[in-house]
């Protein structure tokens, strides 16, 4: 796993009161039901953060209610939950049910772990139900040989926040959802002209991660990407349009200097720099709208991410419930799954931390939790800019490699060094691609 502070490790990060199960402990029982306890014994791992275990377990009383056959134990995700639940799959010690995301959910399913949901979706999910998903994200969590591993947890989507009182002080218009690379480009520049005696930047126009999906939109938006879509062992990061969209970040970063770097800000997240005051836009997602909200001192303005040379782009998350294939009883644990992908479960997220709904039609009650909870920081957001591509249809998700696990550590290496250090040139991508198609 990666050292840098990211959404997912964000949303894995302990807090300590969160690391028992319901029964108080550590462990969990792995038993068959007997003539005394006919209950069937499921674990469920999901999140750690601090508002979440308070959340599963009122939800999972609602579910022993009327599955009063099933005995759900919630415990919480490790520390390197992609590195460690491979471990465990590996081992045969996987939790029954578990979440996961990004770049690192589609290694376990390539590496046979995870359940096929495929006949248990045909039997029991209407069209409805999978229209209400946004169909990016949906299609995004099936291998390429056909195998459904997971349904959709939330809908994470990335916009453009921005600092209104920043905008307003130096004079530069705000963002709007017509804005295009050259509009973001000029409001950058215009915004990191304040320096300190030794000459060095104070505040930066924008920030955003070094992290696959984060940097792929980039890609996409120039018609460009890192895998071939026909092909999930050819490598795509040394094509024209990557290369241009790489560029375009690496000028921004070391030329203009009016897009922080990590080091920049003494390797502070996104929405820290953000909240902070040291960068006055951030290219982060939904997900981290009640932090800003709850911290920013400031004004917070939302916009739709900037129109590409080519296409517009958003992110979709691809965080999704799974089933470990090992699990002794896959039918109770569909059962768990349909009800973590409920509109009771969606509409339990969204209340306790603004997490923003797998299906449209929770959106609206979205809306009014946060304007509910944040009347006055919330009142000139245009929240609705977040679920702006999952309901015009322009959301993209992570591409994945064939053999993503060992394509994502040689990518990463190489981009701290171009984009994080500064070092080299965007010609090295076309020796990384070589690296990524011998290990496929």
């Amino acid at each position: 796993m990666r050292g840098r502070i990211t959404r997912r490790t964000f949303l894995g990060m302990a807090a300590a009161t969160a690391a028992t199960t319901v029964t108080g402990c550590g462990t969990w029982p792995r038993r068959e039901p007997s003539a005394r306890d006919d209950k069937i014994h499921l674990v469920y791992q999901d999140w750690r953060t601090d508002w979440f275990p308070g959340m599963a377990r009122r939800l999972l009383a609602e579910f022993h209610e009327t599955h009063p056959h099933i005995q759900v134990f919630y415990v919480p995700d490790p520390d390197n939950v992609g590195e460690k639940m491979l471990s465990d799959m590996q081992a045969g010690t996987a939790p029954d049910v578990f979440q996961g995301c990004c770049d690192f959910m589609p290694v376990w399913a390539q590496g046979g772990y995870m359940l096929d949901l495929k006949p248990f979706v045909a039997a029991d999910l209407d069209q409805a139900t999978i229209d209400d998903w946004d169909k990016a994200q949906y299609r995004a969590l099936f291998t390429r040989d056909g195998l459904q591993y997971a349904l959709p947890k939330y809908h994470g989507a990335l916009a453009l926040y921005y600092n209104k009182d920043l905008f307003d002080r130096f004079g530069v218009d705000y963002p709007t959802g017509s804005w295009n690379y050259s509009d973001y480009t000029a409001a950058m520049q215009s915004l990191s002209h304040e320096r300190d005696d030794t000459g060095q930047v104070r505040l930066w126009g924008s920030m955003v991660d070094i992290d696959w999906e984060r940097l792929q939109i980039h890609v996409n938006g120039w018609g460009g990407h890192l895998v071939d879509p026909d092909d999930p062992t050819r490598c795509r990061l040394a094509d024209p349009e990557a290369l241009a969209a790489f560029n375009w970040l690496h000028d921004r970063m070391w030329v203009d200097k009016s897009m922080a770097t990590s080091l920049d800000v003494n390797k502070m997240e996104t929405r820290q720099a953000f909240i902070s005051g040291r960068v006055a836009m951030v290219e982060d997602g939904s997900w981290a709208l009640k932090d800003i909200l709850s911290q920013a001192s400031f004004r917070v303005g939302v916009a739709p991410f900037p129109v590409g040379p080519k296409r517009r782009v958003t992110l979709a998350t691809t965080d999704g419930f799974g089933i470990y294939a090992g699990t002794r009883y896959p039918e109770a644990a569909w059962e768990l799954v349909k009800f973590l992908t409920s509109k009771t479960y969606g509409r339990a997220m969204a209340q306790a931390n603004f997490l923003q709904p797998a299906r449209a039609s929770l959106v609206d009650e979205w809306i009014r939790f946060i304007r509910n909870d944040f009347p006055d920081q919330s009142q000139e957001i245009d929240l609705a800019a977040f679920a702006d591509g999952h309901l015009n249809g322009y959301s993209v998700t992570a591409e994945i490699f064939a053999n993503m696990a060992d394509a994502r550590r040689l990518t990463y290496n190489t981009w701290d060094k171009f984009f994080t250090l500064g070092q080299g040139s965007v010609e090295q991508m076309d020796a990384l691609c070589r690296q990524i198609e011998a290990v496929q």
